[in-house]
């Protein structure tokens, strides 16, 4: 929690460095923020009646990109994501506490390096300036509206670059397809025909391939199931992407809310020992 006068020193910290750009948000958030608190705790407490209402900031607001948890969360496998048992309670014990069956990879959720690779890296040793990126949403609504399997490929992301100059450095790199719209109708989410086969969006192996060639992207980010769209049987975009040490997150929500180029994404991951991913709370500034 900062001291008083760290917002405004963090704001200032943050605005010299070009936060607000991407350009360099990964590797200044934290060092910002060790500033601005060093710089304040000299400060004067001021007056409870002038303290700064809770929640204020110098971000226009704060967009959650999360979807609800819950059993009823359409999943790959086809079971529940999550189990809440109810070990404690109130009345009869003096507090509430659940006890938790998780599936690491339900819900919303990061796909950490080790999740498709013998010895990447576990979603606890992602290092944490690697979690607070730029935020490029690109958006191919009208495509996937046309074909549910579409694959997002190099030319989507150049006509995003046409319009909002090159890929900030150390961003993540966000599919806006329209899925997160279908969660609540599960076979309309996953698209499973009467063969098994799920049809929904997802990026091409190539522009997987071309980020990591091209550009300097940290993460890849889906409003559906997978990384790879529906019909894929080889995962080839999870195969490239994440052995080269980079995450990915699905089932993302609210994309649609979000300025194509000017959000900052923030990745509240659990620092689990040994896990390869797990249900994340997505938050855009903005």
């Amino acid at each position: 929690m900062c001291v008083p006068g760290c917002q405004e020193a963090l704001h200032a910290n943050l605005s010299r460095r070009r936060f607000f750009t991407g350009a360099a948000a990964a590797s200044f958030a934290a060092t910002a923020i060790v500033e601005a608190e060093a710089q304040t705790k000299t400060a004067k407490k001021p007056a409870a009646a002038t303290k700064a209402p809770v929640g204020q900031s110098y971000f226009k607001g704060v967009v959650d990109l999360t979807h609800t948890m819950s059993p009823e969360f359409p999943t790959f496998f086809g079971v529940p994501g999550i189990e809440l048992q109810k070990q404690y309670d109130f009345k009869k014990d003096g507090f509430n506490l659940n006890w938790w069956k998780l599936l690491e990879h339900a819900g919303t959720h990061l796909d950490a390096p080790i999740h498709f690779s013998e010895a990447g890296v576990t979603a606890d040793a992602i290092v944490a300036g690697e979690l607070v990126v730029p935020l490029a949403v690109i958006d191919v609504r009208k495509q996937a509206e046309k074909n549910p399997d579409y694959l997002m490929g190099i030319e989507d992301v150049l006509t995003w670059e046409k319009r909002f100059k090159k890929l900030p450095a150390s961003c993540c790199v966000a599919m806006l397809s329209g899925w997160g719209g279908h969660v609540g109708d599960a076979a309309k989410f996953t698209g499973k025909d009467a063969s098994g086969t799920f049809h929904f969006p997802g990026v091409a192996p190539e522009l997987a391939e071309w980020l990591l060639k091209e550009r300097s992207v940290l993460g890849l980010a889906v409003d559906t199931l997978s990384l790879d769209h529906g019909p894929s049987k080889d995962f080839k975009t999870h195969h490239i992407w994440l052995p080269a040490g980079r995450w990915g997150l699905e089932n993302v929500a609210n994309l649609e809310k979000l300025s194509p180029s000017e959000a900052i994404l923030v990745v509240g991951l659990p620092k689990i020992k040994g896990s390869t991913g797990g249900p994340v709370r997505l938050i855009a500034l903005v």
